[in-house]
């Protein structure tokens, strides 16, 4: 009984992170084909998850979609860890100085969650990255960025699982890209050109607790046309420089959750 319960929890939270992640409606079959299921468990488990209210199915195509309650217990953790309220003055600072897109993630398991971004950028060009919450690892700055500070082991294997579940860096070999996360090792830092998307380019950065526990990342990201290679050291310079500051900061938010 207690394995059937197990295997119906995990199904659910399945299909939780997989409309989470595609960020859009989808219809039974496409959903039962993503995560390997026949069409009556998916329609199972989208059934529960009507009933509790976490997802909803479109009147008109039958599509099913989740509702904002994630999303709205979401900000309420978030909200409760002080996370954004200490980081943030750090994050519009890099903004201020780039004049491009600063974004946040933080360290979930083996993977990267994004959690906060301001935007730079005021005239020309805007980047306007999709609303997802996982971070590609294998193939974006920030990913690359966290994966460079993992046992090299570690560090191939979870780009490699992650990978899985999406576009496969299938251009690049391992021996290639264990040299890449060696130099950002080296320089404290990962770039990303043209690599997750065409034209933008985006540089982050490490956040360490005492320079071992990584805790998140801090990237900077625009058109490739303005985040020339000429500018990208002095971008590199300012991230690095924020990611060590959020390093500071971040035991900050436990201590105002203390006073309160």
């Amino acid at each position: 009984m207690v394995r059937v319960v197990n295997s119906l929890v995990e199904r659910c939270f399945a299909v939780i992170e997989l409309l989470a992640n595609e960020a859009a409606a989808m219809r039974l079959g496409e959903i039962a084909e993503k995560l390997d299921l026949q069409k009556s468990a998916a329609h199972r488990m989208l059934t529960i998850l009507s009933e509790t209210g976490w997802v909803e199915q479109e009147p008109v195509t039958g599509f099913y979609k989740l509702t904002l309650r994630l999303a709205i217990f979401g900000q309420r953790f978030l909200s409760a860890t002080h996370l954004t309220d200490v980081c943030q003055p750090a994050l519009e600072q890099l903004a201020a100085e780039s004049s491009e897109l600063v974004r946040m993630a933080v360290v979930q398991g083996e993977t990267l969650t994004w959690i906060a971004q301001v935007q730079g950028a005021r005239n020309g060009l805007k980047y306007q990255p999709e609303l997802v919450a996982k971070v590609r690892l294998a193939n974006t700055a920030n990913g690359k960025a966290y994966l460079s500070t993992l046992d090299q082991t570690d560090a191939i294997r979870i780009a490699i699982h992650d990978s899985a579940d999406g576009p496969e860096r299938s251009n690049v070999r391992v021996e290639e890209f264990m040299e890449e996360l060696k130099r950002a090792r080296n320089r404290g830092w990962a770039i990303s050109n043209e690599e997750a998307e065409p034209g933008v380019v985006a540089i982050a950065a490490p956040i360490t607790l005492g320079g071992v526990q990584t805790v998140g990342t801090v990237s900077v990201a625009g058109p490739r046309s303005r985040l020339t290679t000429e500018r990208q050291k002095e971008i590199a310079s300012s991230v690095v420089f924020t990611a060590a500051k959020l390093g500071e900061l971040w035991p900050l938010r436990q201590r105002q959750h203390a006073d309160k």
